[in-house]
């Protein structure tokens, strides 16, 4: 890999987390798509927060070790060339806690950051519809104002870790006169409350990895609304921002699988760089290109910039390359491929990618508009 330039400090951290990952990593846990996997998840969940590795970035008080932005992705480095199990806290502390700690009041930090960190609430994401997909704005679930609180109603679909989360977060309709992109307002929301039906959706595998959310007269306290009322848009584009970019999709997940896609490479004997080893070379390739491009972005933040528009082009690439790589590793083992194990379950999920965190397409047409600044609509059919 390229030669990066680190402190003592920095390096005396990867060190640490090594020596931990190595001493208490318990390696591929059952599926967390099924009670027996979400437990052993929770538990792992457990352990990395008794040791203070659950969420390294976050300040001390709420369970973290108040790390460099470098040294939460040197983390998530040694994370995943450990082979440390899939994060099953991930919507909680990626994509809903940055949210809670830039527009969450003090009591919901109180209630909530810390049983994040230890698996004791784990979230679900709650924003997509029938018909309210990429395009959220369009969504129809409502909120509707009574005595100390809300009513929710309406449906949310493809609902990440709902068979198995506690509580869930999204946006609702709290104002049908405004404009589609206003009078939104996010909600934070208790999967078990009563008018909540949480229905799974199997995947390709066979396991409930999403769900329909079903509300029906829903009551939400004004304690559990995420910035203001109305709002809401705001507030989420802030979350898909982190999805997108720096906080869900780390390099360091996809350096090691392309480095175990090296090591597939020679132990099925191909040392010969015929069609199959030029696209293993692609891979690698790839890989070390975004883990520099997420490099260059973690010095542009420290400088004082912003993920924007820009984390559309993240997520283009991250996507791209999971699946290339998952189906360059399936055509190294040939009709072996067929059978039950990690590189097939990768690649199944790897399918999602390009749908997931808003579609290649949607986001395709935001690099177009807001990155290069193509004037609206000048590719025939949307950007391709």
């Amino acid at each position: 890999m390229s030669t990066l330039e680190f402190t003592e400090r920095e390096e005396t951290f990867r060190l640490e987390a090594r020596d931990w990952l190595a001493a208490n990593n318990p390696g591929r846990l059952p599926s967390m798509d099924t009670a027996e996997g979400a437990a052993a998840h929770r538990e792992w969940e457990r352990t990395l927060a008794s040791g203070r590795w659950s969420v390294v970035a976050w300040p001390e008080a709420y369970g973290g070790r108040d790390a460099s932005l470098t040294e939460w992705v040197i983390f998530e480095e040694e994370y995943y060339l450990a082979g440390a199990p899939t994060r099953i806290s991930q919507n909680g502390i990626s994509l809903l806690a940055p949210i809670i700690f830039g527009h969450g009041t003090e009591a919901q930090k109180e209630r909530y950051l810390r049983d994040m960190t230890d698996g004791t609430l784990v979230w679900a994401q709650a924003w997509s519809e029938p018909e309210a997909g990429s395009d959220l704005a369009s969504l129809r679930a409502t909120a509707t104002r009574v005595d100390g609180g809300w009513r929710l109603n309406g449906q949310k679909t493809w609902s990440s870790r709902a068979p198995f989360a506690d509580r869930g977060f999204g946006l609702f309709r709290s104002d049908p006169a405004a404009e589609r992109h206003r009078g939104l307002t996010y909600f934070l929301f208790d999967l078990s409350a009563d008018g909540v039906a949480v229905r799974p959706i199997d995947q390709l595998d066979g396991t409930p990895g999403f769900a329909e959310i079903f509300f029906d007269d829903v009551f939400v306290s004004d304690d559990d609304v995420l910035g203001g009322v109305g709002d809401g848009w705001k507030v989420a584009m802030s979350t898909a921002g982190n999805e997108r970019g720096l906080s869900l999709r780390s390099p360091g997940r996809f350096c090691a699988a392309a480095e175990r896609l090296v090591e597939l490479y020679r132990e099925e004997g191909l040392d010969k760089l015929d069609h199959r080893g030029s696209k293993v070379v692609d891979a690698w390739i790839g890989a070390e290109a975004y883990r520099l491009y997420t490099w260059g972005t973690v010095t542009h933040v420290e400088a004082g910039g912003s993920v924007g528009a820009e984390g559309s082009i993240n997520k283009l690439w991250w996507s791209d390359l999971d699946l290339s790589l998952h189906e360059t590793a399936l055509d190294l083992l040939g009709a072996d491929a067929e059978l039950e194990g990690p590189w097939l379950d990768d690649y199944l999920f790897s399918l999602s990618g390009p749908i997931y965190a808003g579609t290649n397409q949607i986001q395709r047409n935001i690099v177009a508009e807001r990155v290069l600044e193509l004037p609206r609509g000048s590719q025939k059919g949307g950007a391709q």
